[in-house]
Order: structure tokens, then C-alpha cells, then sequence
């Protein structure tokens, strides 16, 4: 018995030594480029100069709280936090809404090949870059691109209209094209999901009587409200985190003033100023706000929904 029960701990061992070692180089990079760069927070405290060095992020002089004063006291804060806020918050609702409807649809697509190769398709632009897919959006809303000449030639605009550069359309721009592009990706978890609900709900439904919209609402919304509650959480959580290489590629001196968000403030003033300080306060401030509404969004979430929340 005692041999058995040695046999078995080595056994174990061995096992758990080659998943340790498959996980080594992982767990390597995590080290390499998500934990030791947590040292370079220190600068948000210091008055950095880059031509100090990498010595210089512990023997540069302490600043304090004077990168977040002069962050706060920007006069363009209040706006790219109100552009930040804006695009997330809108964006969040419509992509949310338009996920769970189309995932719901794709459920009902009765033809499994149909319902694989409507998926395909969907997926394909979450695969292309924000560099080409940016290049595209612009190209179709340029003055003499196919959009406009549509409008121009149907009659409903007169005049072709460079939208690019209207700043009042740029978070309109920005919500559609990210739904466009993240639509069929954004629906896996859902579609995942409703493949897990018990078949025989259905089949007891339909029985009784129950067509295909009302076992939608009273069978498979019920079913996923845990991944749906779980979505907003975390849709709450990155409010404050644009997408970079979108926002970048789409932005422009013309539609600045509704463009600038923090994440591409932080690029700007961290990358091409070299004012890492004030760019790791703003990230700093960014990082403490996001665990806040992380922690509001899941407490809401799991008194209202019974406990649907993360912990």
C-alpha cells in the first residue's frame, strides 16, 4: 500500500514538473515585461529626465504629488477624460446590445454550415490589423470615397462631406467601425454560452407551445445572464481604456478636440515628449480609478443579479 502511494507522489511529481516546465517560458516573459516594468511606476514620484538612464529611476530626485498636480491642472484633461468617457460608455452599450442580439440570432440559424460560415465571415476583420482596417475606414469616408459619392449621387447630401475631419462626428466614426470590425469576435463567449444550455428547456418549451422569440427571452437570456452580467463588469472596468492603435490611426489634427483620449495623451507625452513621469501618473491614476469601478461595477452587479459577480 505504502509503495502504491509512493509510486503515485512520484508519478504526480513528474506530471506536474513537465507542466511547470511547458509554463516556464510564459511565466518568464510574464516576469520579463509585466512585473519588472511595475518598477518604473517610481517615476510617476521623481523628476525624471530620460539622459539620466535606467540608474536614474532610483537616483533621480523626489518630486512628490507634482506630475499629478500638473497633470490635473492641464486645461485639455477635462477634455480627453470626457472623450474617454464618452467613446467607452457608448461604445460599450452598442457593441454589448449588438453582441448578445447577434449571437441570439446566430442561435436560431437552424443550417449548421449556414451558422459556421456566417461565424467565419464575422470573425475575419477582428484579424486585421487597426494600421490597414483604419486605412480602409478612411479611405471609405474620404471626400470622393464610395460613401460620400453614394450620398452625393442619391441625392442626400449635396456637397461631399469630409468626415474625418468634422470632430463632432469622430466618436459616431469610432463606435461604428470598432462594431464592424469586433462584432463576430465579441459574440464567442455568447455564442459559447447558449451552446451549453440544456437542450431539453427547449424541447419542453417548444411542447407547450413556445415559438422561437419566446424561448429566446424566457429560455436563453436567462440561461447566459451570468456571461452577460460577467461582460459588463469588465466592459465597466476598461471604461477608461480606449483602443490605442484605433484611436490613433483615426485621429487627425482636424477632429483633435473629440480624439484625444488618455491613452493616447500617455503615448504622446511618455513616447515622443520623453516625459515618462507624468506619463506613468497619468497611468497610475488611469490603474486606480479602473480597480475602483471594477469593485463598484461587481458589487452592483452581484447584489442585483442574485451573484452573478467575479468574486
Amino acid at each position: 500500500m505504502n509503495k502504491k502511494k509512493s509510486f503515485t507522489l512520484g508519478k504526480d511529481r513528474a506530471t506536474q514538473f513537465q507542466l511547470h516546465t511547458l509554463m516556464l517560458p510564459g511565466t518568464i516573459c510574464i516576469i520579463l515585461f509585466s512585473i519588472l516594468p511595475l518598477f518604473g511606476l517610481i517615476l510617476a514620484f521623481k523628476n525624471y529626465s530620460v539622459v539620466e538612464g535606467v540608474a536614474g529611476i532610483f537616483t533621480s530626485k523626489w518630486y512628490g504629488f507634482q506630475n499629478f498636480k500638473i497633470i490635473f491642472g492641464n486645461h485639455d484633461f477635462t477634455r480627453m477624460l470626457v472623450n474617454t468617457l464618452g467613446i467607452n460608455l457608448l461604445g460599450n452599450l452598442v457593441n454589448i446590445l449588438a453582441a448578445l442580439f447577434f449571437a441570439l440570432l446566430i442561435n436560431e440559424i437552424a443550417s449548421p454550415f449556414l451558422k459556421k460560415s456566417v461565424q467565419t465571415l464575422t470573425y475575419m476583420p477582428h484579424f486585421i490589423s487597426w494600421v490597414v482596417f483604419g486605412g480602409i475606414v478612411i479611405t471609405l469616408l474620404s471626400s470622393d470615397g464610395p460613401i460620400n459619392n453614394f450620398l452625393v449621387n442619391t441625392g442626400i447630401f449635396k456637397n461631399s462631406v469630409v468626415f474625418m475631419a468634422q470632430p463632432k462626428k469622430f466618436w459616431a466614426i469610432a463606435i461604428i467601425s470598432n462594431l464592424i470590425k469586433e462584432l463576430g469576435w465579441s459574440t464567442i463567449l455568447y455564442t459559447a454560452a447558449i451552446a451549453g444550455v440544456d437542450q431539453e428547456l427547449y424541447e419542453a418549451a417548444e411542447i407547450d407551445g413556445a415559438g422561437r422569440f419566446r424561448r429566446m427571452i424566457s429560455i436563453t437570456i436567462p440561461c447566459i445572464k451570468g456571461t452577460v452580467m460577467i461582460m459588463v463588469i469588465f466592459a465597466v472596468a476598461g471604461i477608461l481604456n480606449n483602443n490605442f492603435d484605433q484611436i490613433y490611426v483615426l485621429q487627425n489634427s482636424f477632429n483633435l478636440e473629440r480624439s484625444e483620449v488618455i491613452d493616447t495623451y500617455i503615448y504622446k507625452i511618455g513616447i515622443q515628449q520623453l516625459q515618462f513621469g507624468m506619463a506613468a501618473a497619468v497611468n497610475i491614476t488611469k490603474s486606480f480609478f479602473s480597480l475602483a469601478l471594477l469593485l463598484l461595477a461587481n458589487g452592483i452587479v452581484s447584489k442585483l443579479s442574485d451573484g452573478y459577480g467575479l468574486f
